[in-house]
Protein backbone atom coordinates (compact mmCIF):
# COMPACT_ATOMS: atom_id res chain seq x y z
CA UNK A 1 0.00 0.00 0.00
CA UNK A 2 2.85 2.67 0.58
CA UNK A 3 3.81 4.30 -2.49
CA UNK A 4 7.89 5.62 -2.10
CA UNK A 5 8.95 5.77 -5.79
CA UNK A 6 9.72 9.02 -5.44
CA UNK A 7 11.22 8.99 -2.06
CA UNK A 8 14.79 9.21 -0.20
CA UNK A 9 17.64 7.95 -2.19
CA UNK A 10 19.07 5.41 -0.04
CA UNK A 11 22.87 5.80 0.78
CA UNK A 12 25.40 2.93 0.03
CA UNK A 13 25.69 1.08 3.55
CA UNK A 14 29.43 2.05 4.03
CA UNK A 15 28.58 5.36 3.62
CA UNK A 16 26.10 5.07 6.36
CA UNK A 17 28.41 5.59 9.39
CA UNK A 18 30.26 8.16 7.38
CA UNK A 19 27.12 10.09 6.82
CA UNK A 20 25.36 10.79 10.01
CA UNK A 21 28.71 11.17 11.45
CA UNK A 22 28.96 14.28 8.99
CA UNK A 23 25.59 15.25 9.77
CA UNK A 24 25.96 15.16 13.59
CA UNK A 25 29.17 17.07 13.81
CA UNK A 26 27.97 19.71 11.20
CA UNK A 27 25.10 19.86 13.75
CA UNK A 28 26.87 19.72 16.93
CA UNK A 29 29.60 22.60 15.50
CA UNK A 30 26.67 25.31 14.87
CA UNK A 31 26.29 27.62 18.40
CA UNK A 32 24.95 30.76 17.24
CA UNK A 33 22.95 30.46 20.58
CA UNK A 34 23.96 28.71 23.72
CA UNK A 35 21.67 26.04 24.63
CA UNK A 36 22.46 23.09 27.06
CA UNK A 37 19.18 21.32 27.04
CA UNK A 38 19.94 17.68 25.39
CA UNK A 39 18.77 17.08 21.89
CA UNK A 40 15.97 14.37 22.39
CA UNK A 41 14.84 16.71 25.26
CA UNK A 42 14.23 20.25 23.40
CA UNK A 43 12.93 17.66 20.65
CA UNK A 44 10.08 16.43 23.25
CA UNK A 45 8.94 19.94 24.46
CA UNK A 46 9.62 22.23 21.23
CA UNK A 47 10.01 20.17 18.20
CA UNK A 48 6.15 20.07 17.21
CA UNK A 49 5.89 17.08 14.55
CA UNK A 50 4.27 17.91 11.51
CA UNK A 51 1.03 17.62 10.44
CA UNK A 52 0.52 14.72 7.67
CA UNK A 53 -2.24 15.37 4.95
CA UNK A 54 -4.96 13.36 4.57
CA UNK A 55 -6.42 13.78 0.82
CA UNK A 56 -9.89 12.02 0.45
CA UNK A 57 -10.67 11.27 -3.37
CA UNK A 58 -13.83 10.44 -4.29
CA UNK A 59 -17.61 11.12 -6.51
CA UNK A 60 -20.90 12.34 -6.23
CA UNK A 61 -22.36 12.97 -2.43
CA UNK A 62 -19.91 12.73 0.50
CA UNK A 63 -22.29 11.20 2.47
CA UNK A 64 -22.41 10.76 6.74
CA UNK A 65 -21.30 7.70 6.94
CA UNK A 66 -18.40 8.02 5.09
CA UNK A 67 -18.00 10.97 7.34
CA UNK A 68 -18.05 8.58 10.27
CA UNK A 69 -15.59 5.72 8.68
CA UNK A 70 -13.32 8.39 8.47
CA UNK A 71 -13.39 10.33 11.98
CA UNK A 72 -13.28 6.85 13.57
CA UNK A 73 -9.76 6.65 12.08
CA UNK A 74 -8.33 10.03 12.55
CA UNK A 75 -6.48 11.22 15.54
CA UNK A 76 -8.79 13.20 18.12
CA UNK A 77 -6.84 16.45 17.25
CA UNK A 78 -6.98 16.30 13.36
CA UNK A 79 -8.31 19.37 11.38
CA UNK A 80 -11.12 17.36 9.83
CA UNK A 81 -12.81 20.52 8.08
CA UNK A 82 -9.81 22.02 6.18
CA UNK A 83 -10.57 23.77 2.90
CA UNK A 84 -8.45 23.43 0.05
CA UNK A 85 -5.57 26.15 0.25
CA UNK A 86 -6.60 27.40 3.77
CA UNK A 87 -3.73 28.00 6.16
CA UNK A 88 -3.73 25.77 9.14
CA UNK A 89 -5.06 28.04 12.33
CA UNK A 90 -4.51 27.48 15.90
CA UNK A 91 -2.75 24.29 17.43
CA UNK A 92 -0.86 22.46 15.28
CA UNK A 93 -3.49 19.55 14.61
CA UNK A 94 -1.65 15.84 14.16
CA UNK A 95 -3.58 15.87 10.61
CA UNK A 96 -5.26 18.18 7.91
CA UNK A 97 -7.93 16.25 5.78
CA UNK A 98 -8.83 17.68 2.43
CA UNK A 99 -11.76 15.96 0.60
CA UNK A 100 -11.80 16.06 -3.48
CA UNK A 101 -14.13 15.82 -5.63
CA UNK A 102 -12.60 13.57 -8.90
CA UNK A 103 -14.96 15.63 -11.16
CA UNK A 104 -13.38 18.69 -10.40
CA UNK A 105 -10.23 18.05 -9.32
CA UNK A 106 -7.72 21.40 -8.73
CA UNK A 107 -4.25 21.47 -8.60
CA UNK A 108 -2.05 19.87 -7.39
CA UNK A 109 -4.40 17.26 -6.09
CA UNK A 110 -4.52 16.07 -10.22
CA UNK A 111 -1.03 14.92 -10.02
CA UNK A 112 -1.34 13.14 -6.26
CA UNK A 113 -4.29 11.13 -8.21
CA UNK A 114 -3.03 10.49 -11.27
CA UNK A 115 0.26 9.22 -9.34
CA UNK A 116 -1.08 6.42 -7.63
CA UNK A 117 -0.16 3.14 -8.66
CA UNK A 118 -3.08 0.70 -10.02
CA UNK A 119 -5.36 3.87 -10.27
CA UNK A 120 -7.52 2.44 -12.08
CA UNK A 121 -8.61 -0.49 -9.64
CA UNK A 122 -8.77 1.97 -7.18
CA UNK A 123 -12.18 2.36 -5.45
CA UNK A 124 -14.07 5.84 -4.39
CA UNK A 125 -13.49 7.17 -1.65
CA UNK A 126 -9.68 6.77 -1.71
CA UNK A 127 -7.67 7.89 1.16
CA UNK A 128 -4.14 9.50 0.18
CA UNK A 129 -1.82 9.93 3.17
CA UNK A 130 1.06 12.45 2.57
CA UNK A 131 3.59 12.98 5.55
CA UNK A 132 6.66 15.65 5.03
CA UNK A 133 9.88 13.56 4.97
CA UNK A 134 12.78 15.53 5.31
CA UNK A 135 13.19 19.45 4.60
CA UNK A 136 10.46 20.52 1.94
CA UNK A 137 9.67 17.22 0.38
CA UNK A 138 5.85 15.23 1.29
CA UNK A 139 5.79 12.33 -0.03
CA UNK A 140 2.59 9.79 -0.34
CA UNK A 141 3.53 7.22 3.02
CA UNK A 142 -0.22 5.31 2.38
CA UNK A 143 -3.04 5.05 0.26
CA UNK A 144 -6.25 2.75 0.46
CA UNK A 145 -9.66 2.70 0.34
CA UNK A 146 -11.97 4.67 3.12
CA UNK A 147 -12.96 1.29 5.03
CA UNK A 148 -9.32 0.58 5.11
CA UNK A 149 -7.72 3.32 6.68
CA UNK A 150 -8.29 2.25 10.71
CA UNK A 151 -7.75 -1.47 9.74
CA UNK A 152 -4.05 -0.36 8.64
CA UNK A 153 -3.47 1.44 12.08
CA UNK A 154 -2.14 4.21 9.80
CA UNK A 155 -2.02 6.79 12.87
CA UNK A 156 -1.89 4.64 15.70
CA UNK A 157 -0.70 0.94 16.48
CA UNK A 158 0.60 -0.96 19.65
CA UNK A 159 4.26 0.02 19.24
CA UNK A 160 3.79 3.65 18.98
CA UNK A 161 1.76 3.55 21.69
CA UNK A 162 4.25 2.15 23.59
CA UNK A 163 6.94 4.65 22.28
CA UNK A 164 4.75 7.31 23.38
CA UNK A 165 4.61 6.06 26.90
CA UNK A 166 8.37 5.59 27.11
CA UNK A 167 9.12 9.08 26.01
CA UNK A 168 6.86 10.77 28.21
CA UNK A 169 8.15 8.43 31.26
CA UNK A 170 11.56 10.28 30.64
CA UNK A 171 12.95 7.52 28.10
CA UNK A 172 15.68 9.55 26.17
CA UNK A 173 15.30 7.28 23.51
CA UNK A 174 13.18 4.36 22.14
CA UNK A 175 15.68 2.24 19.85
CA UNK A 176 13.08 0.02 17.69
CA UNK A 177 14.29 -3.11 16.43
CA UNK A 178 12.41 -4.22 13.96
CA UNK A 179 12.81 -8.30 13.39
CA UNK A 180 13.12 -10.51 10.18
CA UNK A 181 12.72 -14.39 9.95
CA UNK A 182 16.53 -14.84 10.82
CA UNK A 183 15.86 -15.52 14.38
CA UNK A 184 20.07 -15.43 14.84
CA UNK A 185 20.36 -12.14 13.29
CA UNK A 186 17.68 -10.86 15.30
CA UNK A 187 19.32 -12.17 18.22
CA UNK A 188 22.65 -10.71 17.55
CA UNK A 189 20.71 -7.22 17.05
CA UNK A 190 19.25 -7.63 20.30
CA UNK A 191 22.38 -8.39 22.24
CA UNK A 192 24.36 -5.36 20.46
CA UNK A 193 21.61 -3.20 21.50
CA UNK A 194 21.17 -4.61 24.83
CA UNK A 195 24.70 -4.37 25.86
CA UNK A 196 26.07 -0.82 23.97
CA UNK A 197 23.34 1.11 25.10
CA UNK A 198 23.52 -0.12 28.96
CA UNK A 199 27.34 0.99 28.45
CA UNK A 200 26.30 4.23 26.91
CA UNK A 201 23.35 5.15 29.85
CA UNK A 202 26.04 4.89 32.21
CA UNK A 203 29.03 6.62 30.42
CA UNK A 204 27.10 9.71 28.85
CA UNK A 205 26.66 13.13 31.88
CA UNK A 206 23.83 15.41 30.79
CA UNK A 207 25.09 18.67 29.82
CA UNK A 208 26.03 21.21 32.02
CA UNK A 209 23.82 24.67 32.95
CA UNK A 210 20.60 22.97 32.64
CA UNK A 211 17.37 25.60 34.16
CA UNK A 212 20.04 28.01 33.52
CA UNK A 213 18.36 30.89 30.85
CA UNK A 214 18.34 29.66 27.63
CA UNK A 215 17.73 26.71 28.41
CA UNK A 216 14.89 26.08 30.95
CA UNK A 217 12.59 22.83 30.81
CA UNK A 218 9.13 23.03 30.84
CA UNK A 219 7.49 19.77 31.68
CA UNK A 220 7.81 17.97 34.39
CA UNK A 221 8.82 14.57 32.80
CA UNK A 222 12.15 13.46 34.19
CA UNK A 223 15.71 14.22 32.80
CA UNK A 224 17.08 11.24 32.74
CA UNK A 225 19.82 9.63 30.19
CA UNK A 226 17.75 6.38 29.56
CA UNK A 227 17.54 4.21 26.41
CA UNK A 228 15.34 1.33 25.46
CA UNK A 229 14.43 -1.56 23.22
CA UNK A 230 11.47 -2.43 21.67
CA UNK A 231 11.07 -5.50 19.22
CA UNK A 232 8.02 -5.59 16.57
CA UNK A 233 8.00 -8.25 13.99
CA UNK A 234 8.42 -8.00 10.47
CA UNK A 235 4.95 -9.68 9.66
CA UNK A 236 2.85 -7.68 12.39
CA UNK A 237 0.05 -7.19 11.17
CA UNK A 238 -1.02 -4.37 13.41
CA UNK A 239 2.42 -2.42 12.41
CA UNK A 240 1.56 -2.80 9.10
CA UNK A 241 1.86 0.97 8.56
CA UNK A 242 5.08 1.75 10.03
CA UNK A 243 6.67 -1.57 8.30
CA UNK A 244 5.86 -0.39 5.08
CA UNK A 245 7.01 2.95 5.64
CA UNK A 246 10.46 1.46 7.03
CA UNK A 247 10.60 -0.71 4.36
CA UNK A 248 10.12 2.22 2.06
CA UNK A 249 13.52 3.36 3.10
CA UNK A 250 15.51 0.12 3.59
CA UNK A 251 13.51 -2.31 0.62
CA UNK A 252 16.82 -4.79 0.24
CA UNK A 253 17.14 -4.85 3.83
CA UNK A 254 14.37 -6.92 5.00
CA UNK A 255 14.64 -9.00 2.32
CA UNK A 256 17.45 -10.31 2.81
CA UNK A 257 16.77 -11.05 6.45
CA UNK A 258 18.83 -8.20 7.94
CA UNK A 259 16.62 -6.73 10.85
CA UNK A 260 15.97 -3.10 11.20
CA UNK A 261 16.72 -0.57 14.14
CA UNK A 262 15.25 3.03 14.09
CA UNK A 263 16.17 5.72 17.42
CA UNK A 264 13.33 7.26 18.26
CA UNK A 265 12.98 10.62 20.38
CA UNK A 266 11.15 13.91 20.62
CA UNK A 267 7.91 13.19 19.98
CA UNK A 268 7.80 10.31 17.88
CA UNK A 269 11.06 11.15 15.42
CA UNK A 270 13.05 8.53 13.92
CA UNK A 271 16.23 9.29 13.65
CA UNK A 272 17.34 6.85 10.91
CA UNK A 273 16.30 3.40 9.77
CA UNK A 274 19.49 1.55 10.05
CA UNK A 275 20.27 -2.38 8.83
CA UNK A 276 21.24 -4.19 11.86
CA UNK A 277 24.33 -5.56 10.77
CA UNK A 278 25.95 -1.98 10.11
CA UNK A 279 25.56 -0.86 14.07
CA UNK A 280 28.61 -0.72 15.45
CA UNK A 281 29.38 0.24 19.21
CA UNK A 282 31.07 3.52 17.87
CA UNK A 283 28.10 4.54 15.58
CA UNK A 284 25.71 3.86 18.58
CA UNK A 285 27.99 5.85 20.41
CA UNK A 286 27.60 8.58 17.86
CA UNK A 287 24.10 8.70 17.96
CA UNK A 288 23.87 8.21 21.62
CA UNK A 289 26.01 11.46 22.51
CA UNK A 290 24.70 13.76 19.69
CA UNK A 291 21.02 12.26 21.18
CA UNK A 292 22.26 13.41 24.36
CA UNK A 293 24.51 16.21 24.06
CA UNK A 294 23.56 20.17 24.35
CA UNK A 295 21.17 21.14 21.46
CA UNK A 296 23.77 23.35 19.39
CA UNK A 297 21.60 23.16 16.57
CA UNK A 298 17.59 23.91 17.61
CA UNK A 299 16.77 24.32 14.22
CA UNK A 300 14.60 21.23 13.75
CA UNK A 301 14.80 21.30 10.07
CA UNK A 302 18.12 21.41 10.50
CA UNK A 303 18.75 17.84 11.98
CA UNK A 304 18.48 14.93 10.81
CA UNK A 305 15.48 12.50 10.77
CA UNK A 306 11.65 12.83 10.02
CA UNK A 307 8.21 12.49 12.01
CA UNK A 308 6.31 9.10 12.40
CA UNK A 309 2.82 9.25 13.02
CA UNK A 310 1.49 9.28 16.17
CA UNK A 311 -2.31 9.94 17.00
CA UNK A 312 -1.15 11.50 20.71
CA UNK A 313 -1.66 15.62 21.56
CA UNK A 314 1.76 16.05 22.87
CA UNK A 315 1.54 19.63 24.57
CA UNK A 316 -1.83 18.19 26.56
CA UNK A 317 0.42 15.33 27.67
CA UNK A 318 3.15 17.28 28.87
CA UNK A 319 2.10 20.99 29.61
CA UNK A 320 -1.42 20.19 30.38
CA UNK A 321 -4.38 22.30 29.54
CA UNK A 322 -3.77 25.68 28.65
CA UNK A 323 0.16 26.01 28.77
CA UNK A 324 2.61 26.00 25.79
CA UNK A 325 6.55 26.76 26.23
CA UNK A 326 8.30 29.74 24.10
CA UNK A 327 8.62 28.23 20.48
CA UNK A 328 11.22 26.33 18.74
CA UNK A 329 13.95 28.42 16.77
CA UNK A 330 12.77 28.37 13.26
CA UNK A 331 15.33 29.08 10.02
CA UNK A 332 14.23 32.61 10.02
CA UNK A 333 15.81 32.97 13.41
CA UNK A 334 19.62 32.83 12.89
CA UNK A 335 21.67 32.72 9.99
CA UNK A 336 20.85 29.40 8.05
CA UNK A 337 23.65 27.17 8.57
CA UNK A 338 25.53 25.62 5.56
CA UNK A 339 25.18 21.82 5.44
CA UNK A 340 26.62 19.26 3.03
CA UNK A 341 24.92 17.36 0.36
CA UNK A 342 22.43 14.61 1.42
CA UNK A 343 20.01 12.42 -0.23
CA UNK A 344 16.59 13.52 -0.98
CA UNK A 345 14.53 13.78 1.95
CA UNK A 346 16.94 12.77 4.69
Amino acid sequence: MLDLSDGPATLPEKLMKTYLAILILLCSAIRADACNIPVFRYALERWQPDPCEVVVFYQGEWTPAQESTLAAALPSNADARADIGSPLTGPLPSARVVRVDVANMPEPYKDVWTQLPDLASNALPHVVVRARVGNDRTLTVWHGALEEVGSWNVFQSPARDEIARRLLAGHSVVWLLVTSDDQSRNQQARKTLDEDLQTMSGKIALPDGIGQPGSELYSEIPLLVKFSVLEIRSNDPQEAFLLDLFRGFRPETLASGDPLVVPVFGRGRALEVLPASKLTAGLIEDLCGFLSGACSCQVKDQNPGFDLLFAVDWNQKLFGEGFEPPPAKTIGDRAQPQLLSIPPGR
